[in-house]
C-alpha cells in the first residue's frame, strides 16, 4: 500500500502528493515542522508537539490555517489512513505559495503537509554498546541570528554539520555555540552525567527545547537524580562519567567516546541505561489513542 500524504485538507497517494515550486518552504525554506512518534497506537506527546509548532508559527508571524483542534484531528488521521501504529510523522507548515520575491506577504495560504511513516534513525547495535561522536566546526546558529528554539525548515546549519559528520566517519556530532559551549547535535540534544547528576544545556545557549529532552528530564526527577540546566565545554563531555543522547528519531541513545575520549568506562553507564528503559517503558504506554476503538483497552491512554 503507498503511503497516503495529507495536502492541505486532503490525502493523496505518496506520488502525487505535492506542493507548488513558487513555496515559501521550497524556495526560502520559510516554514516550520515537527516529527513526531507514535507507540502502541497512540501519538506521543501530541499536545506538546502542537503546542512548539504554534509557537514556530507566531514567532515568524505564520498564520496555520487549522487550530489545534483541527492540526490534531489531521494528525490522526493521517495515521490512521497509514495504518500506523509504530512509526513517525512528520507534520510541516510552510508559508505558501508566493512569487520569486523574499516577501512574505506576497503568500496567500499557508501550506500544512502531514507525513506518517517509519524510520530508524541509528542501528540498534549503537543503543547497545553506545555511539562515537566528534565536534565539529560549524557552529550552531547564534539565538541573535535563527534563534534555534524556532524549528524552522531552514537545516543548513544542521546538514553542514552533518556533512562533517559524514566526511570523518560519525554517526552524529556535537555542535558548539559562538562561545564555545556545547549545545547540542545536529538532530539531538545532549545530556552528561557527574557524580550522579544529569546535566544539560540551558535554553538560552541555543538548543531546540527537546520534547524527548524534556520527558527524559522529568523521568529522572521522579527517580530522585538531581537534573541541571547548565553550560558546559567539550572538556566536561570528556571528563563526564556517562553521555547520552535525545530525540524523537533518536529517542535515547549512550555516547561512549568523544573527539576520541573514552567517556566513563567505554560502556553505557548505569543511570543512562535505567533512563533509556524508563523512557521507552513511558513512551509505549502514554499518548494520545489513533484508533478510538481501541482506546478503551489501551494503558494510560490520555495525551
Amino acid at each position: 500500500m503507498s503511503t497516503v500524504v495529507y495536502v492541505n485538507g486532503g490525502f493523496f497517494p505518496k506520488e502525487q502528493a505535492s506542493v507548488s515550486v513558487f513555496d515559501h518552504g521550497f524556495l526560502y525554506g520559510d516554514g516550520i515542522f515537527e516529527g513526531i512518534r507514535a507507540y502502541n497506537g497512540r501519538v506521543f506527546k501530541l499536545e506538546e508537539h502542537l503546542d512548539r509548532l504554534y509557537e514556530s508559527a507566531h514567532a515568524i508571524l505564520l498564520d496555520v490555517p487549522l487550530n489545534k483542534g483541527e492540526m490534531r484531528e489531521a494528525v490522526l488521521e493521517t495515521c490512521r489512513r497509514n495504518g500506523i501504529h509504530d512509526g513517525y510523522i512528520r507534520l510541516v507548515v510552510s508559508r505558501g505559495a508566493g512569487d520569486l520575491g523574499l516577501d512574505p506577504r506576497k503568500c496567500r495560504r499557508a501550506t500544512v503537509v502531514i507525513i506518517a511513516d517509519t524510520i530508524q534513525l541509528y542501528p540498534e547495535e549503537l543503543y547497545e554498546r553506545g555511539m562515537k561522536v566528534a565536534t565539529v566546526s560549524t557552529r550552531r546558529n547564534s539565538v541573535e541570528s535563527l534563534n534555534p528554539r524556532i524549528k524552522s525548515l531552514n537545516y543548513l546549519n544542521n546538514i553542514l554539520a552533518k556533512i562533517e559528520a559524514n566526511l570523518a566517519g560519525y554517526a552524529e556530532v556535537i555542535m558548539l555555540n559562538s562561545d564555545g559551549y556545547v549545545v547540542e547535535c545536529t538532530g539531538d540534544n545532549i545530556f552528561i552525567i557527574k557524580n550522579g547528576a544529569l546535566i544539560t544545556p540551558p535554553r538560552h545557549v541555543g538548543i531546540l527545547e527537546g520534547i524527548t529532552r524534556n520527558t527524559v528530564m522529568e523521568l529522572a526527577r521522579e527517580r530522585g537524580i538531581p537534573v541541571r540546566e547548565e553550560v558546559f565545554t567539550r572538556h566536561d563531555v570528556w571528563t563526564a562519567d556517562e553521555c547520552f543522547l535525545t530525540g524523537t528519531a533518536a529517542e535515547a541513545i549512550p555516547v561512549v567516546e568523544a573527539d576520541g575520549r573514552i567517556i566513563g568506562t567505554g560502556r553505557p553507564g548505569p543511570i543512562t541505561t535505567e533512563l533509556i528503559t524508563a523512557f521507552r517503558a513511558y513512551a509505549q504506554t502514554r499518548g494520545t489513542p489513533i484508533y478510538p476503538g481501541e482506546a478503551a483497552a489501551l494503558p494510560g491512554a490520555r495525551g
